[in-house]
């Protein structure tokens, strides 16, 4: 009896795609610690983005790895790297205007969507279970992060919610990159991302040189390398699972945040929280259990 290569490829995703989020939640604490002691997010958001291009670049030509695009997945590609872009900058722009703990429920409702319109995009069939563990997991977040409903600004809402979309398309397109070498994904993305951050960094006039990572080298470095590890575990994971399992995977990303935070800087959790992680890492053991029950399609 031969093994499933699909069923195999499906929970390598689904490993990575955990590992993708624990990777970002870390960074989540990181990135706050580093705050604290001086360093902006445009600042570490430009430069995790310039020393990805940077390993990309130096990985690339030392193993000559093939940086071609198929043809039909320029446009993915194109749309990968703008939505990336737009994510990462809607979202920190959101904060501006809205509590943190507002912002980041409104972005968690990201999965949800992926799954209501991954049949309409990828053409597979509705998945009323996935539905129901997605908005789960949603209820799980919001639980966990408590969002603070006082002073809520329009404009931070639209910004909140134009990164979910922003995440939700970016997902579908990462998806659709099957065939495009994994140095390819990451340079030509990382090169439209670039701009966007080295924009936002020049409006809100934060730049300082590499030494000011002296101010919390350890925060900076591990900012950084969460945020290089979770985008490049991100990349591989959305091509070997759908959008709608990923999306959900992502749900970790705040609970592991908060943990780690309870851990590292000693904050305290509510009873509240503490039912909402549990309800987000059910929902999680219950998709990953799905998810390798369900057998590849047979060849036609």
């Amino acid at each position: 009896m031969t093994a499933d290569p699909g069923l195999s490829a499906r929970r390598q995703g689904m490993l990575m795609a955990l590992a993708s989020a624990g990777a970002y939640g870390t960074n989540i604490v990181s990135a706050q610690i580093a705050g604290q002691a001086g360093l902006s997010g445009p600042l570490l958001v430009f430069y995790r983005v310039f020393i990805m291009l940077a390993l990309v670049g130096a990985a690339v030509a030392i193993w000559r790895s093939s940086l071609a695009v198929p043809r039909a997945e320029r446009r993915a590609l194109l749309l990968f790297g703008l939505t990336s872009a737009l994510v990462g900058s809607a979202y920190l722009s959101s904060v501006a205007f809205l509590p943190v703990t507002v912002a980041a429920v409104v972005f968690f409702t990201y999965p949800v969507l992926i799954v209501l319109a991954e049949p309409l995009v990828t053409r597979t069939r509705f998945q009323p279970a996935r539905l129901a563990a997605a908005c789960a997991a949603f209820v799980g977040v919001a639980m966990v992060v408590g969002p603070d409903l006082h002073g809520l600004d329009p404009r931070g809402l639209l910004l909140a919610l134009g990164a979910s979309l922003g995440a939700a398309t970016q997902f579908f397109a990462a998806s659709a990159l099957g065939r495009t070498p994994l140095a390819a994904r990451l340079l030509w993305s990382h090169l439209l991302i670039l701009p966007v951050t080295a924009v936002i960094l020049a409006i809100t006039g934060g730049f300082l040189p590499p030494t000011a990572f002296a101010l919390a080298p350890i925060a900076a470095a591990i900012t950084i390398g969460g945020y290089l590890l979770g985008f490049l575990l991100q990349v591989i994971a959305l091509t070997r699972i759908s959008p709608g399992a990923a999306g959900l995977a992502f749900c970790a990303e705040p609970v592991c945040a908060v943990l780690i935070a309870a851990l590292v800087l000693g904050e305290r959790l509510a009873p509240l929280q503490y039912a909402g992680c549990a309800l987000v890492v059910a929902v999680l053991v219950i998709n990953v259990t799905l998810e390798q029950m369900r057998r590849s399609p047979a060849p036609a």
